[in-house]
């Protein structure tokens, strides 16, 4: 069978490779012609125009997947709607992949979409290794008018963007075993939210380590060639430990907290060092959202807003009436989240209750870049961070009118990930602020040196206070209730297009910080809170 993979269909699959005869001529010409169509069908028949029906779907979707494990790659390419992409794709399976041996087994269509089970054997240099994944497939009406399987790389695997392939290989660089602060090594099967950091992690500083000898794995090449993420291990190489920032324990709960959660992040901090305690995301293998892309972070931002006015003479006792609405100079209307007013309220109660009518009303207190020169200033946001792995930078752009009151309350254009947040805690719990990062400072190229003006004990123990009381007595409380410790909270959603808002959630308990979004979570004292009490409760 030469380097073709073997046979491995279960059941009706079987019976679908009995229409396998007769594909090849016409797909052959297809191919010549054109890299998008495809067709089983006569030159002379009429074509459909309907979407394939369910016995189309199956029995196309039972052909491909004959072809594919038999080592047919030119039958099974042609079964699809692009014809050279998926030769050159399923051709590096066999040979770049070092793939020699494959079964796969259909489950049940959901609509056009086949899900399906692989199974197979990896070979390089004498070594052989079982490898199972599940993958899927859609099966779409053909230009010719013939069922045909809609070619995506993620066929392959589902972990493949465009443009990507398989590859395996002597690794690039030697096994490096990540610690932990405490020197305990972290597997990466045990945190599955950190997989995809250590990857970059072993690319960029591999080459600082000394010793060790590079295993035989299986990994994502993308577009630009470079190693995304290592999806198998054949044999693993000796290495050197590698210390990292992280705490086992922190991570551990972190991971287990989101579970609970879809769409949802979470980012711990050390507050003296900066140092990232742990990163967590349901789902793990999906976007990074505790680093990033960003999204506003709504009324937690009100910890930065709660400083600029601080500063600018409001104490936490000053008479701030919470109205159910308001607007500022004719502007856009606002009202409050958490509760309908309080004419009586002081600074403390309009920031442990989150009244958003309060904040907008002291938009005279911060003219000009005030609340952009206090989040760059104070926090460090608006700035370019290296962590030592990829993140994305906060953004803080500032306003005047209806932008300016839109960013007291964390809207407007201001975007930022629950690392931002989880340093905007850090900075409001030891004063000054710490650029997070993953490994020691010294170790990142390039790492820009940020300058920031501490708070002032004044301000300090005032945002503190207003921060423990919201814990304590205000929207966080539910939340932080059974969290024992110093502690303080900000409690925040934020609206992000259609459907509910996001959640989210900072808090700190002695010398911990940590931040969480849940996408379309609501309230985030409901949503949020709970992940980062349980995280600050493993502290």
């Amino acid at each position: 069978m030469q380097r073709g993979a073997k046979l491995g269909i279960l059941g009706g699959v079987v019976a679908g490779m009995l229409g396998v005869a007769g594909y090849g001529v016409y797909n052959v010409l297809d191919a010549l012609n054109s890299d998008s169509t495809s067709s089983t069908g006569n030159a002379g028949s009429a074509k459909s125009t309907q979407p394939p029906d369910a016995k189309e779907i199956t029995g196309t979707a039972a052909d491909f997947l004959a072809a594919w494990a038999s080592g047919d790659t030119a039958k099974a390419a042609g079964l699809t709607d692009s014809v050279r992409t998926a030769t050159t794709a399923l051709s590096g399976y066999k040979d770049k992949a070092h793939v020699s041996a494959v079964k796969l087994t259909p489950g049940t269509p959901v609509g056009a979409k086949v899900p399906f089970n692989v199974a197979a054997t990896l070979s390089f240099q004498g070594k052989t290794s079982p490898w199972a994944y599940d993958s899927a497939l859609t099966v779409i009406r053909g230009t010719s008018g013939k069922p045909v399987v809609q070619w995506k790389a993620a066929v392959v695997h589902p972990k493949l963007a465009e443009g990507a392939s398989l590859e395996t290989g002597t690794a690039k660089q030697p096994t490096l075993d990540f610690t932990d602060r405490h020197d305990k090594v972290l597997d990466p099967a045990k945190y599955p939210s950190l997989g995809r950091s250590f990857t970059q992690l072993r690319t960029t500083y591999a080459s600082k380590a000394t010793g060790g000898t590079p295993g035989v794995e299986t990994w994502i090449d993308g577009a630009d060639g470079a190693v995304t993420e290592t999806l198998h291990v054949i044999t693993k190489g000796t290495g050197s430990k590698f210390p990292t920032t992280l705490d086992a324990d922190i991570q551990a709960a972190a991971e287990k907290a989101v579970l609970k959660r879809s769409g949802s992040a979470v980012t711990a901090l050390d507050v003296n060092t900066g140092g990232i305690l742990a990163v967590a995301n349901n789902p793990a293998t999906g976007t990074n959202l505790a680093f990033g892309p960003n999204a506003a972070p709504g009324s937690t931002f009100k910890v930065v807003t709660a400083t600029a006015l601080l500063k600018a003479g409001l104490t936490p006792s000053s008479k701030v009436p919470c109205k159910a609405h308001d607007n500022i100079d004719n502007g856009k209307m606002y009202k409050n989240v958490e509760k309908e007013g309080n004419e009586q309220a002081d600074f403390a109660w309009d920031f442990a209750n989150s009244c958003n009518t309060a904040f907008i009303s002291q938009a005279h207190r911060v003219p000009g870049t005030t609340l952009q020169s206090t989040a760059h200033d104070v926090f460090g946001l608006n700035q370019n961070w290296e962590i030592g792995v990829k993140s994305v930078n906060s953004s803080v752009p500032g306003g005047t009118g209806d932008e300016l009151t839109s960013e007291m309350i964390g809207q407007g254009k201001i975007t930022a990930s629950p690392l931002d947040m989880a340093s905007v805690a850090a900075t409001a719990k030891n004063g000054s602020f710490h650029q997070p990062r993953i490994v020691a400072a010294d170790l990142i190229a390039g790492r820009p040196s940020i300058s920031t003006t501490p708070l002032s004990p004044g301000v300090k123990r005032s945002l503190q206070r207003m921060m423990q009381q919201t814990a304590q007595s205000g929207t966080a409380a539910t939340a932080m209730s059974g969290v024992g410790g110093n502690v303080g909270a900000k409690t925040g959603s934020a609206e992000d297009g259609e459907g509910q808002p996001n959640g989210w959630f900072l808090a700190y308990r002695d010398d911990v910080a940590a931040s969480a979004i849940v996408q379309n979570g609501g309230h985030g004292g409901d949503s949020a809170g709970p992940i980062v009490a349980a995280v600050l409760k493993a502290s």
